[in-house]
């Protein structure tokens, strides 16, 4: 992510073909929940973080770009289509990533990468600097993939840290000038999108069941959880935060749009993921005891996203996260719920997400009915001392 050296364009609102990009982008998260689902275990969340980390590197590269430069001329569209295309190969070749289709993934990352720097170095050179270490990652992936063993995932790990670290090794020099209202409507149509996945995640999870009372339940409860998660981002935090990124200078605004909207993200993105890995293992026998790894999934992936809403909540400035905070654990506390039920756990999670906005709406008008009392006193001692 670089800052241009000239004048960011008139940038407000995401486009159409932003949208359609994000669309394959999660798709190719959606793979990513299919490996975890099949295999739930520290072997398969290393495999799934490597992945995802590679992957939101480059995907929060190109949120940055079309923020500095439109998709609008013929050039820049198709060569954004290009990059999907890279996505897309990606996408079909997770499943046997760390296997038989890792020269595939390579060699769509490639693409994206190329494609990135094309569209990039349009308005700002100095993505030359950091390219090296883009291309570096992609070479690794593909050797990766002509091997086995402990070296596959060492040179997956490689591929994940060196461009992350890059532009604290390499400077890129220059200012980002980031464009609040676009920046924070992106990640929100992503976090959607993101979410959207979970409800697909039933119907695979439901292929080739019978379309019961007990089946349609169990997809009202997922429902029911969706749907709190999508309050807890979506009431007025993204409002806040584009209301912080517009009141501050541009220095702080571009360090607070890398640490709050690519860092403090990705436990909310991989929360999700995690939840639809259980959802998929849930929802076809929901009233039934789940295993370990799928009762762990559902708990841990909501307390992800909210630790990452916490995270992000701190770093906009938008608002105490206290509540939040202590919902991590109650979330957690849940497994053992799930041992003996999957229905139980998914409506003791609902129950968890309800009652932290709840108590998070007391909280924020008992702070209103405080202040607005001690606004009133002030005008009475004003008016009592004649001013």
């Amino acid at each position: 992510m670089i800052s241009p050296t000239r004048p960011v364009e008139d940038v407000y609102r995401v486009t159409t073909l932003e949208l359609f990009f994000d669309l394959v982008f999660v798709f190719a998260v959606t793979q990513l929940t299919g490996v975890l689902a099949d295999e739930l275990s520290p072997l398969g969340v290393l495999q799934v973080v490597a992945m995802f980390g590679v992957m939101w590197w480059i995907y929060g590269g190109y949120a940055w770009l079309t923020n500095t430069l439109t998709p609008t001329t013929t050039t820049r569209r198709l060569l954004l289509l290009t990059g999907m295309a890279g996505f897309l190969i990606m996408a079909l070749a997770t499943p046997g990533a760390f296997k038989d289709t890792g020269v595939a993934w390579g060699i769509g990352y490639l693409i994206v990468v190329l494609v990135h720097a094309g569209l990039y170095v349009q308005g700002n050179s100095n993505i030359l600097r950091v390219l090296p270490a883009n291309l570096l990652a992609a070479a690794l992936i593909i050797i990766a993939g002509l091997l086995d063993g402990a070296a596959v995932r060492v040179l997956w790990i490689a591929a994940l840290l060196i461009p992350i670290a890059m532009p604290y090794i390499v400077p890129a020099g220059g200012r980002f000038l980031i464009q609040p209202t676009h920046i924070v409507e992106r990640h929100g149509l992503l976090v959607i999108i993101t979410l959207g996945e979970t409800i697909m995640a039933i119907g695979i999870g439901a292929e080739g069941l019978t379309v019961d009372a007990e089946l349609a339940m169990a997809a009202v409860l997922i429902l029911a959880l969706v749907a709190g998660l999508w309050w807890v981002y979506f009431d007025r935090d993204d409002e806040r935060a584009e209301e912080t990124l517009s009141a501050v200078d541009d220095g702080t605004r571009t360090q607070l749009t890398m640490f709050g909207y690519f860092y403090a993200h990705i436990p909310i993105v991989v929360g999700v993921i995690v939840m639809a890995a259980g959802v998929k293992k849930a929802v076809g026998h929901a009233w039934e005891p789940l295993h370990g790894g799928p009762a762990i999934a559902l708990a841990s992936g909501v307390a992800l996203y909210l630790a990452g809403q916490v995270l992000f909540r701190r770093i906009m400035r938008i608002g105490p996260s206290r509540i939040r905070t202590a919902a991590v654990p109650v979330a957690l506390a849940t497994i053992p719920i799930g041992l003996w039920t999957a229905a139980a756990e998914l409506v003791a999670l609902t129950v968890v997400v309800a009652a932290t906005l709840v108590a998070e709406r007391l909280a924020a008008t008992r702070a209103a009915t405080a202040e607005a009392r001690g606004v009133r006193r002030d005008d009475s001692d004003l008016r009592e001392s004649g001013a």
